[in-house]
């Protein structure tokens, strides 16, 4: 069961994803905050497994709670739900160990869907971000990869916002190989999630970018 705590200082937007989210089996809300601060100290209270958090937010923000609750609490899943489509705080909100980035013109079902692959493990990223990330060049020098060739291709895969099935599907390879891939490239790549990986690889050039992305 996803045990989903919602934070968001917009009563209207938090009333219609609880109204459409409680319809779901397999996804329970225990419980709602409005502000950065208040959201701190109900996650001990309703031990909430996944938070869809926004960032803007009162007193303290979105991307400084996720930092501090994936300190505190590190198998925590965060997904993003926001409206700002601006690199940095997409950057921001991964570097603190958000697991899935959402902008809030994405429809319910896709926001479902989203919590549901975020708590199989799964990142989700927004395909409007997809896009700006693959356009994005740091300008500094890359950095050297241990990548084998299939973990490459795997690699560019996560970079268009593959699932785990999609990427079995177009590599002709099993699901349960495509975890091992992915977990192995995490390691070498020495971060803490597959939303990270996708900024390590852009930012140090590990693949080469399709043309016209």
């Amino acid at each position: 069961m996803i045990r989903l705590m919602l934070v968001d200082d917009h009563a209207v937007l938090r009333d219609g994803l609880k109204s459409i989210l409680d319809m779901e089996d397999d996804i329970e809300v225990v419980g709602e905050a409005v502000s950065g601060e208040e959201a701190l100290l109900e996650v001990p209270k309703c031990k909430p497994n996944m938070i869809l958090m926004d960032i803007n937010l009162p007193v303290k923000s979105g991307v400084e709670v996720t930092g501090i609750l994936k300190q505190e609490y590190p198998n925590m899943k965060i997904l993003i739900l926001t409206m700002h489509s601006h690199e940095e705080y997409f950057m921001s909100a991964i570097r603190e160990g958000a697991d899935g980035y959402l902008l809030k013109d994405a429809p319910y079902g896709q926001v479902i869907e989203a919590i549901r692959s975020v708590a199989k493990g799964e990142s989700v990223i927004h395909p409007s971000m997809t896009k700006k990330l693959l356009s994005f060049h740091q300008q500094t020098k890359p950095e050297e990869s241990a990548l084998t060739e299939r973990e490459k291709e795997v690699l560019l895969c996560l970079l268009e916002g593959l699932s785990n099935k999609e990427i079995a599907s177009k590599l002709f390879i099993s699901d349960k190989t495509v975890k091992i891939h992915v977990s192995k490239i995490i390691k070498k790549l020495n971060v803490k999630s597959r939303s990270q990986v996708v900024i390590y690889a852009v930012q140090n050039k590990l693949v080469p970018i399709p043309p016209g992305s």
